[in-house]
């Protein structure tokens, strides 16, 4: 069965090309030697330039002359150009970050897929509908038309019930679209969700520094502490809020005290409880029967003075063992901003 070959656009008049598109094809002319004029950029506009770049195709060396006559000479040997994912990339790797240049990247390819609506496939139907539900009926019923069927009943269900049944009714109703109208959408799709879509789900950095400083010694957290709120009050305070510390173990329902105690070696507990506050050693006790609670406590008598940097990796492993049962669903954490408060 013959393949069929996608073509890319040839571009030959320099008067259709956008802004941004021109300042790509001089950017590419000019090549990997000048990458001094992309520092002039602000981030918004790289990726601007590069989305641009990447969807650019073939640009006739005429077009080229036209829009950068003083470099005449130099393209003369090139003829034509090709904007192609890599050459943007290979482009952003000589002055950008990796980290940026994969962001950037990122941003501009938006979910696997050679189509737009490809693409909405493999985006979280959560997202998606977030997104539609702000759309006219209309509108979302096109885009469910244009993807797979599993995909737009997972959509569906998570829209709210009575805009999916309107959006259900439309489809239902629904003619031939026209091309100008499918073209929009599409363009519409491309700037304002998939462009936005790696930025949203972007991990903060404060809650990836916070699992940093979750793991780093007493001693350790509180000499960065002191030195960040030094610097960036707010960020430290943001960071502080959103660590997960031993303390915060008291947030624990008495369930899933007795789980977590179930899980851990007795020693480690002990040692834990040794460098604990009054209320979060009762919360532990209270939880044990009479006998066990005799017996920790005597434990805890018997080790007598015992050094910090071994309490903090007792209670760090405590808590990162809390951490693993909450992600199984075996226990409920919550810290102690209280929003996650439980009423009984």
């Amino acid at each position: 069965m013959a393949r069929a070959i996608a073509t890319k656009k040839i571009i030959d008049d320099p008067q259709k090309l956008s802004g941004p598109e021109k300042a790509a094809v001089v950017l590419l002319a000019l090549g990997e030697d000048h990458v001094s004029l992309w520092e002039m950029m602000d981030e918004e506009e790289i990726k601007e330039v590069s989305q641009a770049m990447s969807n650019l195709g073939s640009v006739t060396a005429g077009t080229v002359e036209q829009l950068i006559v003083e470099f005449v000479g130099q393209l003369s040997s090139t003829g034509s150009l090709m904007g192609s994912f890599d050459a943007t990339q290979r482009l952003l790797n000589k002055f950008l970050p990796e980290e940026k240049v994969e962001n950037v990247m990122e941003e501009i390819r938006g979910p696997a897929g050679r189509t737009m609506w490809d693409k909405l496939g493999n985006v979280n139907e959560a997202v998606l509908a977030n997104y539609l539900k702000n759309e006219y009926p209309q509108t979302v019923a096109v885009v469910l038309s244009k993807v797979k069927s599993d995909h737009a009943s997972a959509v569906l269900g998570a829209l709210p019930e009575d805009f999916a049944l309107e959006v259900i009714t439309r489809m239902l109703r629904m003619e031939p679209v026209q091309r100008e109208i499918l073209d929009k959408i599409e363009q519409t799709l491309r700037a304002e969700f998939m462009s936005n879509l790696a930025r949203t789900n972007k991990r903060d950095s404060h809650e990836q520094m916070a699992e940093i400083f979750n793991n780093f010694d007493r001693q350790t957290e509180n000499r960065f502490m002191a030195a960040l709120e030094e610097r960036n009050r707010d960020s430290a305070e943001r960071i502080r809020s959103l660590m997960f510390v031993f303390e915060d173990l008291s947030g624990l329902d008495p369930s899933g005290v007795q789980t977590l105690m179930r899980a851990v070696d007795k020693d480690q507990l002990a040692l834990s409880l040794k460098g604990a506050s009054d209320d979060l050693r009762e919360l532990f006790f209270a939880n044990m029967s009479e006998r066990a609670g005799k017996i920790m406590r005597e434990d805890m008598q018997s080790m007598g003075p015992v050094r910090l940097k071994d309490v903090d990796a007792a209670q760090q492993a405590l808590v990162q063992t809390a951490k693993d049962l909450a992600a199984k669903g075996e226990i409920m954490l919550v810290d102690s901003g209280g929003d996650d408060e439980l009423i009984y």
